[in-house]
């Protein structure tokens, strides 16, 4: 498969375990190039990461000297992709849950409007844990109320296309958004600043230990950041309102990433 220039599958890794390489290998078949960030993983999991890329040269691995978190890991490749020119990234967890068959359809719903974000929305089945499929439906619901029903269909689901100036240029005026709390807050952030939002359904599963499966979700701690973050994008909105108003009652026709809502910064230490 011939490289794209453009477009690349962007995995962070945290202690994947094997099904992290498989993972890859799975991306590989229907993507080039994949790149994959290890976020300090000390299970040994990166060697065969790296062997991967020794064998492929569709496969590049940044390894980071110590865990800073999800948001961290894809801040890291997408300021090492903006140096390489690519203008997209797709990204998806190394755990096995996301549908790697489904890459090539979000790529090009993304190359057909390189302006949008293209946003997974998870179709569950009895493997997803009861408490985490309530705990997405109250993230996003707040989603909603936060950006007025702007069209985030699943604001934590991680299998999304991000065009990457807006979303490294928001990231880089921030202190938020490194750990768990990207996903959801990238999604809000993006539709503020008027970035068009495309869903995609797609199914997710998830792996059973003896499959390999790798779960770093934090019931208390993870659901606390969560929190935090929905408070902050609370007040970030109230004093975006009239703008947020104002676009749904006049929608623009394309984003003004140059003059957009979130490009200021306030008193919550960042962008509010």
């Amino acid at each position: 498969m011939p490289a794209c220039t453009s477009h690349l599958v962007l995995i962070p890794s945290y202690n994947s375990g094997r099904v992290g390489a498989n993972t890859v290998r799975e991306a590989r078949r229907f993507w080039n190039p994949v790149w994959i960030v290890v976020d300090g993983s000390d299970d040994g999991s990166e060697q065969q990461l790296l062997e991967l890329a020794r064998q492929d040269a569709g496969v590049r691995v940044f390894v980071l000297p110590k865990n800073c978190g999800k948001g961290a890991a894809l801040l890291q490749g997408l300021r090492e992709a903006t140096r390489a020119g690519f203008t997209h990234v797709l990204t998806m967890d190394s755990d096995g849950q996301h549908p790697p068959e489904r890459i090539p359809e979000f790529m090009a719903a993304s190359l057909r409007t390189p302006g949008a974000a293209v946003l997974g929305d998870p179709i569950f089945d009895a493997t997803a844990p009861r408490e985490r499929v309530i705990g997405r439906k109250i993230s996003n619901w707040w989603a909603h109320v936060e950006t007025l029903w702007a069209g985030i269909d699943d604001s934590l689901f991680g299998f999304r296309v991000y065009p990457i100036e807006p979303l490294l240029r928001m990231m880089q005026r921030t202190r938020w958004m490194r750990r768990f709390d990207f996903d959801c807050e990238a999604a809000v952030r993006l539709a503020w600043s008027g970035v068009r939002l495309v869903n995609i359904r797609v199914p997710v599963r998830y792996l059973r230990t003896d499959e390999g499966g790798v779960s770093h979700f934090r019931y208390l701690r993870d659901n606390l950041l969560l929190s935090w973050m929905h408070i902050r994008l609370v007040f970030g909105f109230l004093w975006r309102l009239p703008v947020l108003l104002a676009r749904r009652l006049r929608p623009a026709r394309t984003a003004d990433w140059s003059n957009a809502a979130w490009d200021q910064p306030d008193r919550w230490g960042g962008l509010g």
